[in-house]
């Protein structure tokens, strides 16, 4: 069977230049990359974004919001979609606000495609990475819910580095019970190793901190 195939990337450019919107929408579009432009952040927020790996082209110097507040704004609100600015007027200090506030990176105009390119693919790499987690913690806090509440007592033992004979000792029951039980529990979790079942207690917040 063959995997699903990933949905589409999105760039986003918003600048207030039709000409250059065009001029980056085509050269992104020629290496196989889908876009869409706006005028304004006013404009971009006004759209519904795809649920897919997206990356923001953002002029600095814009109508109404720039580019650099409108960073600040995704910042405080926890939205991390990657960023990759253009301006025809940089200099030293809104690069480096720009770059601190997260960007992917600070192109000056007029800029060479390929760094273009690069900082797009790189930004769209981030995003993925960023969504993939998201979608690994999900799987995981949904496997971890499918576990029996004595399960999930035993999951977070193991992960304290206790032995079966531990555990038995301190829940009442019997070794023989503990490994049926932490087998349920390593095939439930789809963990391979203890180890594994201990980064998998770790990102769940399960671990007791070592006294």
């Amino acid at each position: 069977m063959s995997k699903p195939s990933e949905p589409q990337a999105v760039v986003i450019i918003i600048d207030d230049d039709g000409d250059v919107r065009d001029a980056v929408s085509n050269l992104l579009r020629s290496v196989g990359l889908q876009t869409k432009v706006f005028a304004s952040v006013a404009d971009f927020l006004q759209w519904n974004a795809p649920d897919v790996p997206i990356c923001l082209v953002l002029d600095v110097r814009l109508p109404g919001l720039s580019g650099l507040d409108f960073q600040s704004q995704m910042s405080k609100s926890n939205i991390q979609i990657p960023v990759v600015f253009m301006t025809g007027h940089g200099d030293i200090p809104m690069t480096v606000r720009a770059m601190k506030g997260g960007a992917v990176d600070f192109l000056a105009k007029p800029f060479r495609d390929q760094d273009m390119i690069d900082a797009v693919q790189a930004g769209l790499d981030r995003d993925r990475k960023r969504r993939q987690t998201i979608s690994d913690a999900s799987r995981l806090k949904s496997a971890y819910g499918e576990l029996t509440p004595r399960e999930q007592e035993i999951m977070a033992m193991v992960a304290e580095g206790l032995m079966n004979k531990q555990i038995a000792g301190k829940i009442g029951v019997s070794e023989v019970t503990v490994k049926f039980h932490r087998g349920n529990v390593m095939r439930k979790m789809g963990a391979k190793s203890v180890a594994e079942l201990v980064r998998m207690a770790d990102a769940l917040g399960l671990r007791r901190p070592a006294r």
